[in-house]
Formats: C-alpha cells, structure tokens, sequence
C-alpha cells in the first residue's frame, strides 16, 4: 500500500466532512496517510456536526483559525489555507516522504481572492512538481473507461486555437505513455470527440476535424497508437452509459463535452486523477457543494474512489 498525504480542501465546502468520512470508512493503518489540515477545523466539525476521525492519523498542521469557518462561503482565508495545504504536499512528494496525494475539492474563486491565480490544482501541481518537459494532465478514471480533457478550464470562445495537428500528438503520445506507467494499461484504445457538431460535416460546420483532427489520428496511428476518430460526441458515451465501453480512454476537446456524460454516469465512482507528474494525485469528480457544507449530509463515495486509487499499488 502507498503512503498518501491528503489535503483538506475549502473549509467552507463539504471538504473536511467527505474527508472525514472516507477515512472512517476505509479503516487505513495509519503509518499510510499523513492529513494536512488544522486540528482546530476537525475540533469545529466534532464540535458542530459530531463528526470525527476514528483514528490518530499524523496531522501536517496549516494555520487556520476555527472561527473563520464560514460554510457555504467563499473566502480568502479558506482559499489560502487550500493553497498552502496542496504547497506542503508537494513539497512532501518532492522530499519522496509520500508516493501519492489525494486532494478534497477547493474553490478556485477562493483562491483567486487570496491572491492565487490558477484555474485549478492541477496548475498549481504542475508548477511546484512538474520537471523538465513534464506537463499535469486531468484523467477523470471510472470502473470501466477513462476520459481525458484535452483543454480545460478555459473559455469555449478559446478552445478552437489549441486543437493543432501539433498539439493534438503530442499530448496523445504523452497521454499513452502516462496510462502504460501511471494505470498499467497496455497499449489502451482511444476515442477521439469531434470539436463541431456532426464531426464537422465535412466542412459545412467548420474545418478543425479536415485540417487539424484527422491528420493528427493518421500521424498517432503511423506511430502505432491506437486511436479512432473524430466522433461525434452527441453518440460517443452511449456505450458506456450501457455498461460496455468500447475504448479504454475517450479524449474531450473541452471541459463541459467531457464531464457532462462522466458525471451523469459516473457522479460518485468516478476519479480526477493528475497523470504526467512523478506523483499521482487523485480527487474526488466533483466541487465544493457549498450548497450542502454544513448540512453533514455529502456522500463520500468519490473521495472514498480517490483514496483507493491513490493507494493501490
């Protein structure tokens, strides 16, 4: 079993709680899990919702003070207490004190009003993790099937630039390489969606599909990947909702063409994992639910997924 460290997310959201939960559930020894958080949130959580851990696990302590949880809020004190606790754990994972990290859900607005600027964890993974040609990637890994995003948090105004001939094979050759290390899948089938509608329609719904799309999937074959495409991806995904997914991963050019099937099928079994890094991370598939923190009524069973896929050897 892998040593994890887990950080504690937006203090605010239903962070602290899934966390809680899923620890008591799995039982973990507790040499295999270091929880970088603050003993007085997890006092405010036993206190408020008679919610705490089972066991004494190790505790990397960030200053926060209790009385600055807000649920349901978005502030900057949760938002630099998320920030500083995904910073310790890469600095773990640089020291090689832990072979995985598992992050709960932070709000990206919140960090935004501490004063950092990213458009998710991955990028703040990348940048204290990643060497040399090394680039974070977001793989959202389900019980049968993967899916890829190949932009994401981007506008949709912006997509069409980034899906290049160039861009497309070199992030699908790093992708294979990253499911035949990270996921020990060998030689996996892709699928690749379509950016317009219809796959272009030969040109009557616009030309990324002719001029940029299936000459990257000729050049990826060439090379002995085995990818099809471009689908369209109105139809792609009715093979997993009927339980047989036909590829090993499935590729969307853009957040909402991805997630939108993944959390239909997949809301609560479903991984956010960060492949391409020395260390794997993985996250529960879904937010904050800042509509929820405070009501001890989340489920659990993504962070639960996310700690088993962390710890499996």
């Amino acid at each position: 079993m892998k040593k994890i460290a887990i950080t504690l997310g937006d203090v605010n959201g239903i962070s602290p709680e899934i966390t809680i939960k899923a620890l008591n559930f799995l039982d973990l020894p507790k040499d295999k899990v270091v929880l970088i958080a603050n003993s007085g949130i997890l006092d405010f959580y036993r206190g408020n919702y008679d919610l705490s851990l089972e066991k004494d696990y190790n505790i990397i302590e960030i200053p926060f003070d209790k009385n600055n949880i807000k649920p349901g809020e978005e502030t900057e004190e949760s938002g630099e207490f998320a920030f500083k606790a995904l910073v310790k754990a890469c600095e773990l994972a640089q020291n090689k004190e832990i072979d995985a990290i598992v992050t709960a859900p932070v709000s990206k607005n919140a960090l935004k009003m501490a004063g950092h600027n990213y458009s998710g964890q991955t990028e703040i993974l990348e940048q204290y993790l990643a060497n040399t040609n090394q680039h974070a990637e977001m793989l959202f890994v389900c019980e049968k099937f993967c899916l890829y995003l190949f932009t994401r948090h981007i506008a949709l105004s912006s997509v069409a630039q980034y899906i290049t001939k160039e861009n497309l094979v070199n992030r699908i050759t790093y992708l294979n390489e990253s499911l035949n290390i990270r996921l020990k899948i060998q030689n996996p089938r892709f699928a690749l969606c379509s950016l317009n509608p219809h796959a272009g329609e030969k040109g009557m719904f616009g030309y990324e599909e002719i001029n940029e799309i299936i000459p990257a999937i000729e050049e990826l074959r060439n090379s002995g990947i085995d990818i099809e495409g471009p689908f369209a991806a109105d139809s792609l995904f009715t093979d997993c909702y009927n339980g047989s997914a036909n590829y090993n991963c499935y590729i969307a050019l853009y957040h909402d063409q991805g997630l939108i099937p993944i959390k239909l099928m997949e809301r609560y079994s479903c991984v956010n994992t960060t492949v391409g890094l020395d260390v794997l991370r993985t996250s529960p598939a879904h937010g904050t639910a800042f509509d929820i923190a405070g009501t001890n009524s989340a489920n659990a069973e993504s962070m639960i997924a996310a700690i088993q896929l962390a710890i499996k050897d």
